[in-house]
């Protein structure tokens, strides 16, 4: 039995009731990687050291509490891992190892996790694409397109089954863009759930999982912010009967929906979501089949015993304040590194952004309007709000590094435009695989809360796991 492709939740138990150990697990992911990350370029790091890790684990007097015990990990590169440089897909940065882990790196390895490597990211991590001179994470469903990013190679990781889970970050949607791309679940936490980056852009970004399964996202949200009561938060909305057919194509019976039950009797779950297909300002497109799948996953929803109302589009100037935040934080990052090593996409959004500095647009005042009051008032008396993740499909898998502002910038907000405002409001935002596109790509919905609202989230999850693609792509 291969348990490279196992739910770290079936890994960990496994290996606290010693039916593997963690050194045989963590070497057969290492396999799975050398097998399959020639082609979809996942990794910066390989970490060969984690076989030793994980005998250490294997050694640990609470081995039979960890609640990842031996399940290996994949650590997005702008976060620090011990004796790891932390290189940000840049060659400008450092290639001093870092002298100790991030606390939510830290909190994995406390756990059981064994970090077994270092995924690429876009220099910086600053759009979403995960090219850099360390390489180009490609998507696993379509190698031809890119994986997102910025955390893409960590989705594309999971995705391809290399590894059970895996931890990035989201400032603008740096989590849930490769998540949609790879048809893994997300989940950007609200503020003071997990500890952030160290380059938090202010605020706007927070560190969170990506897994396969609504079960194994709440056990490492449970994890990385120390709540174990996190852990069990997705049950609520756990199906009790068997599920039904796979919604293969949003085409595909999307205004029929079986009258089964879903929820959990045991605990009764209603809340009022509302479904937004096209919340964006005009002039900004959504794909067909992305609008019609947050219509069919409100409409599963609706079943299951939820109120759903629709809802509209989102204000214009939220979008322009969200492109000058995200501009102010590239020219931020930028900052004290060797221009002469920075990508010409680099350079031209710091340039951008020093320059919309200058005019006193930062992004700061939309910023503190949305989060202070903008968007409770826009969300109304909605518990969730439902919205396509993407507005297109995953760009192809190019040097984006080598082209410009205009560009990058025109790809950036074309394909993924309905992210950003979360981080701008910073409420708690999650990405879920729900139905299969017409090219055979995944298409994800967004679920968005309020702050507090993680449980409600991965409840939802739960509800329409059923439904999902398959785990992962053909091939892997």
């Amino acid at each position: 039995m291969s348990w490279a492709g196992r739910s770290a939740g079936e890994i960990a138990a496994a290996v606290r009731q010693g039916t593997i150990s963690a050194a045989a697990v963590v070497e057969e992911h290492l396999d799975r990687i050398a097998e399959r990350d020639g082609a979809v370029g996942a990794f910066r790091v390989v970490r060969r050291q984690a076989v030793d890790e994980a005998r250490a684990v294997q050694e640990r007097h609470d081995l039979s509490t960890l609640p990842l015990a031996g399940v290996p990990v994949a650590v997005k590169d702008n976060l620090e891992v011990a004796g790891e440089a932390t290189r940000n897909g840049s060659a400008a940065t450092s290639k001093d190892p870092a002298a100790e882990d991030h606390p939510a790196v830290a909190r994995l390895r406390a756990a059981g996790a064994v970090v077994v490597g270092i995924t690429n990211v876009p220099e910086l991590c600053l759009v979403g694409f995960s090219d850099s001179v360390y390489g180009t994470a490609r998507n696993p469903w379509d190698l031809t397109r890119t994986a997102g990013g910025s955390s893409g190679g960590s989705a594309a990781a999971v995705s391809a089954g290399m590894v059970p889970i895996a931890l990035g970050n989201d400032g603008m949607g740096s989590l849930r863009i490769p998540g949609a791309c790879c048809g893994v679940l997300t989940l950007k936490p609200g503020p003071d759930v997990i500890p952030p980056p160290a380059h938090d852009w202010h605020g706007l970004s927070e560190n969170g999982p990506l897994a396969t399964t609504a079960a194994d996202l709440a056990l490492m949200l449970s994890v990385l912010s120390a709540d174990p009561s996190l852990e069990q938060s997705w049950e609520t909305g756990r199906r009790v009967d068997p599920p039904p057919p796979m919604l293969r194509s949003v085409w595909d019976d999307a205004d029929i929906v079986e009258p089964v039950a879903i929820r959990s009797s045991a605990d009764p779950f209603d809340l009022r979501i509302a479904y937004a297909p096209q919340p964006l300002p005009p002039g900004l497109r959504v794909d067909a089949e992305f609008k019609a799948a947050v219509s069919a996953a409100a409409e599963r929803l609706r079943v299951a015993g939820h109120t759903i109302v629709e809802h509209g589009r989102l204000p214009n100037w939220l979008g322009w304040s969200t492109i000058s935040a995200w501009l102010a934080c590239a020219a931020e990052d930028a900052a004290g590194l060797d221009p002469k090593l920075l990508e010409r996409r680099t350079r031209s959004l710091a340039r951008a952004g020093r320059a919309l500095r200058r005019l006193g647009l930062d992004g700061v005042k939309g910023r503190e309007r949305w989060q202070g009051y903008g968007a409770d008032q826009w969300f109304g008396d909605a518990d969730v709000l439902i919205t396509p993740t993407l507005a297109a499909l995953p760009p192809k898998a190019d040097r984006w590094g080598s082209r410009g502002f205009l560009r990058n910038t025109l790809v950036n907000v074309g394909y993924a435009p309905a992210t950003g405002p979360w981080n701008m409001a910073g409420w708690p935002a999650l990405s879920v695989p729900f139905a299969t596109h017409t090219t055979g790509l995944p298409i994800s919905v967004q679920l968005i809360g309020p702050p507090g609202a993680e449980p409600q989230l991965l409840r939802l999850a739960a509800q329409l796991e059923p439904y999902r693609p398959p785990y992962h792509p053909p091939g892997f």
